[in-house]
């Protein structure tokens, strides 16, 4: 499985930002997508996943601001960013796993920066 994200870029303070990723290769299993972030100096840490039947779960630093949202046909998920804060300032990865023989499989994307300043 491939993903490619995309969406990143340069936005002020309480502005909004809308990250895409697309999977690609073997997509057939693929169960929970999601977007992680790194800050530099900090551990990657989970921003918000989603199931395959569209239940989500979010960190507390971004709920109310943040949105995922999946689209299983075009095996893509997508991270709506409002009213951003400096302090999400950070490379985003999305992420996806499938079950294989049992064995659960993790990819990682690529990431794309998110710089939130003024």
């Amino acid at each position: 499985v491939q993903l490619q994200a995309s969406g990143g870029g340069l936005v002020q303070p309480g502005g909004s930002l809308r990250l895409s990723c697309a999977a690609s290769g073997s997509t057939s299993s693929i169960r929970n997508m999601g977007w992680y972030r790194q800050a530099p100096g900090k551990q990657r840490e989970l921003v918000a996943s989603i199931t395959s039947s569209g239940s989500t779960n979010y960190a507390d630093s971004v709920k109310g601001r943040f949105t995922i949202s999946r689209d299983n046909a075009k095996n893509s998920v997508y991270l709506q960013m409002n009213s951003l804060k400096p302090e999400d300032t950070a490379v985003y990865y999305c992420n996806a796993d499938r079950l294989v023989l049992l064995k659960t499989m993790v990819y990682w994307g690529k990431g794309t920066q998110v710089t939130v300043s003024s």
